[in-house]
């Protein structure tokens, strides 16, 4: 009975319709949270949305103008602090001068389909800040993390595929949709490895991964194409649903019950809008195997292993 029963379980939770919003957010007093590019979208919202249950919101954001400016709107406790993704040396610095515990991470930052550059430490741009500058943040953080982590992937994943021998577009010519897909279908990855990882180092942290589904927000408007910028400025009037209804996966992810490597999406048609609730991944996402080889390219490209210790675990088996 035991895995038919949990398919059986699954599937239901799966195509039953939710009725939770953050109006059902939990206490989070005492809790700190830190939220990846939070000075704008869906970001912005889950960070307003837990001060305002009583976290200590750390908006992690490469422009601290515009950090300050965004923190000024949120009611309750906040701290602006610098983080540029695609530098590894700005995440390094980030976690060194991290001190005490860290209740909730969450990998919230991305960018989508710009035209083809480099990060700072020469990785293909999105891959390089939706994924590799999230997976050393990550690792270097997880000795102060306490309850879980949550990476913020995309309905895109499904039109991703990984490359372990062309990461970073260097031999392939380069397709910008592709590679955002590639770098979302690297998000779920790495929640279904760490959470491994977590779960053998005896580790009660948790990891999890969440999609906004076509939500309004301003991170369709940076590929410098007009035309494409313009398209997805129709898609957004016409199909989108607001910054709010978009931060609700992520917010239902940092905050209920789960069994470790959920993804939570929302429960309508396509995925496209709703309300959160347990959702479906491609099979390439649910691929263990490619799990265990993309986290040890990026271990191997980021020079960041996963800690000797994690927070209430115990030390890494050699």
């Amino acid at each position: 009975m035991g895995i038919d029963y949990f398919v059986v379980i699954v599937y239901i939770r799966m195509m039953t319709k939710s009725s939770w919003t953050s109006a059902k957010l939990p206490s989070f007093e005492g809790k700190t949270v830190v939220i990846t590019g939070a000075n704008s979208g869906i970001g912005l919202v889950a960070a307003r949305e837990l001060a305002r249950v009583g976290a200590r919101v750390v908006l992690a954001v490469r422009d601290t103008d515009r950090g300050t400016a965004a923190a000024a709107t949120i009611t309750g406790i906040t701290e602006v602090r610098a983080l540029d993704l695609a530098d590894l040396a700005s995440v390094r610095r980030f976690a060194d001068e991290w001190t005490g515990p860290l209740d909730v991470l969450v990998n919230n930052a991305g960018i989508m389909t710009p035209p083809e550059g480099k990060t700072k430490d020469g990785f293909e741009t999105q891959i390089g800040t939706n994924h590799l500058g999230h997976f050393a943040l990550t690792n270097r953080l997880l000795p102060h993390i306490t309850d879980r982590v949550v990476t913020v992937a995309s309905m895109a994943h499904r039109r991703g595929t990984i490359d372990l021998d062309d990461l970073n577009w260097e031999t392939r010519t380069y397709n910008r949709v592709a590679a955002y897909g590639q770098s979302k279908l690297a998000n779920l990855l790495f929640t279904l490895e760490l959470q491994r990882r977590l779960t053998e180092a005896g580790s009660p942290v948790r990891a999890h991964s969440a999609h906004p589904g076509w939500s309004a927000t301003n991170l369709q408007s940076h590929t410098e194409n007009r035309l494409y910028d313009g398209l997805m400025n129709l898609g957004n009037k016409l199909l989108a649903q607001d910054a709010e209804a978009g931060a609700a996966p992520t917010l239902y992810a940092a905050s209920q019950d789960l069994p470790g490597a959920s993804y939570i999406g929302p429960d309508g048609r396509w995925e496209m809008r709703g309300k959160p609730k347990l959702v479906g991944r491609s099979r390439e996402a649910r691929d263990t195997e490619l799990a265990k080889k993309l986290w040890t390219a990026s271990e191997e490209l980021t020079g960041v292993p996963f800690p000797a210790a994690v927070s209430g675990g115990q030390p890494e088996k050699k």
